[in-house]
């Protein structure tokens, strides 16, 4: 069952945005890595067609219990592959279900007018053009060292360091052992696409991130300061919540939640090898979570970055990505909206930042608006990051102030955030990084919030080979 187990790990980790296949199969620590890369490899490749057999067997339905990324494994090694390899009661559903299954199957072949299972996939099409084009973006770890220290040792490593790109024509242009500093986030290096340091010293010992350039944007575009209260909502596998505790300087406190056994494990572990303190970890659906409770009366700060359709993954195994269907784009928007309204209940918030990696208008600019009206004129958007390049659709007034990431248009996986800051009486003044951005173009370009940037890279270990 662990098999099982990791590689719907992996796949609900592809719907977070929280890597691609391989550094999701790496990180999973499961032991047989190549088993892993397979079955989840295949499952992503006979997606669009397990999407339509859950469906038509109304197996999620049926099983309330199943989550939707272990039911696709599931049920792709049961018709697909070669058998299933589990005992216990997931074997037991899965054969419960099976003549039902098998008969769907059946119905879709002879509606497609084919008699083999390969033949119901699409026609092998091309990577998608940001499939190859995505670079690989490292972030370094100001925990644990600071970024000339990181510079230096790939330059003893023979990589050749070319400063701070001035634009994402730059960036595209990499190749060989070049590397640069990104135009926009202050602690982000950018390597070719494929560059691979899984097995690099730095990684394993916590002093870089492997962690694409959008799934940055949500604890940056957050800044909240030193010692601050903070919840990360929707945590795991904790790539988000280690940038937090970064900005934070490791002072203050994070709430981290995630529902999961193994992945809060993993999140822990990570956390730990990156230098983390000052965190309760909790296996906690965060829609339990009472806003009233004291232990969250300092929460200034909540990043949201719950579970979507992964649309906006550039997949980075065979096969494309699936199209979710509209029941289930609808029950996840529905559950957006629940989670984000909870959000906003903490008494002392002042600034939320709301993410996904999607790229359907009604996970995002819908479910932000949705909740929006719901709140009356308790919150509004801010508009940050003016010199961001892609903006959100036009849905409704101030939609042009959230973010849009895109493979075409900023390199980097498809992702959307909207930052929302508490208004009205009694509420804050506009947030300082707004004022800063304002104020300092330099803040906009991507300059780090607050002013101990320096002071913290005099801090910071060295590193050494």
């Amino acid at each position: 069952m662990a098999l099982y187990s990791a590689a719907a790990a992996v796949l609900e980790g592809l719907e977070r945005g929280e890597g691609g296949v391989r550094s999701l199969v790496y990180e999973s620590r499961f032991p047989h890595v190549r088993q892993l890369y397979a079955l989840v490899s295949e499952t992503l490749r006979y997606s669009p067609v397990l999407e339509k057999l859950l469906a038509a067997a109304a197996l999620l339905r049926a099983e309330k219990k199943l989550p939707p990324q272990l039911a696709k494994v599931l049920v792709y090694d049961l018709l697909f592959g070669k058998g299933l390899k589990c005992g216990g009661r997931w074997k037991a559903l899965a054969r419960r279900h099976r003549a039902r299954l098998e008969a769907e199957l059946a119905r879709l072949k002879v509606q497609q007018k084919v008699t083999r299972n390969e033949d119901l996939l699409a026609p092998a099409q091309a990577a998608s053009p940001g499939a190859s084009q995505v670079p690989r973006y490292v972030r370094v770890n100001t925990l644990k060292t600071c970024v000339d220290d990181v510079i230096d040792f790939f330059k003893r490593q023979g990589y050749s360091y070319l400063g701070k790109a001035a634009s994402v024509e730059e960036l595209r242009a990499l190749s060989g052992k070049k590397f640069l500093l990104d135009l926009h986030l202050p602690e982000l290096l950018v390597f070719p696409p494929q560059t691979d340091f899984h097995d690099n010293l730095l990684y394993t010992s916590g002093h870089i991130i492997l962690q694409d350039k959008a799934s940055c944007l949500p604890a940056f575009l957050l800044s909240p300061a030193a010692g601050a209260h903070v919840i990360d909502a929707c945590a795991a596998p904790g790539n988000k919540t280690s940038h937090l505790a970064a900005i934070l300087q490791n002072k203050g406190q994070i709430f981290a939640f995630d529902v999961d056994t193994k992945r809060v494990a993993t999140m822990n572990t990570m956390l730990t090898r990156a230098g983390v303190t000052g965190f309760q970890l909790a296996q906690q659906d965060f829609l339990t979570v009472d806003p009233g409770d004291p232990k969250y009366s300092k929460v200034t700060h909540v990043l949201l970055d719950p579970s979507c359709s992964g649309s906006g993954m550039v997949n980075r195994g065979p096969g494309p990505e699936a199209a979710p269907s509209a029941e289930r784009l609808q029950a996840l928007a529905g559950f957006q909206r629940r989670v984000l309204s909870h959000a906003l209940s903490f008494p002392a918030l002042r600034r939320l930042v709301y993410s996904t990696c999607s790229l359907h208008r009604e996970e995002n600019e819908d479910v932000v608006r949705a909740v929006l009206q719901e709140r009356g004129s308790a919150f509004r958007l801010v508009n940050a990051f003016p010199s961001w390049p892609c903006r959100g659709l036009a849905a409704f007034p101030g939609a042009e102030c959230c973010l849009r990431a895109s493979p075409a248009e900023t390199l980097t996986h498809g992702f959307f955030v909207a930052v929302l800051e508490r208004w009205g009486e009694g509420a804050a003044a506009p947030s300082s990084t707004l004022a800063a951005a304002e104020e300092n173009p330099q803040h906009g370009e991507g300059t780090e919030p607050g002013a101990a940037s320096k002071k913290r890279k005099r801090k910071r270990q060295r590193v050494k080979e």
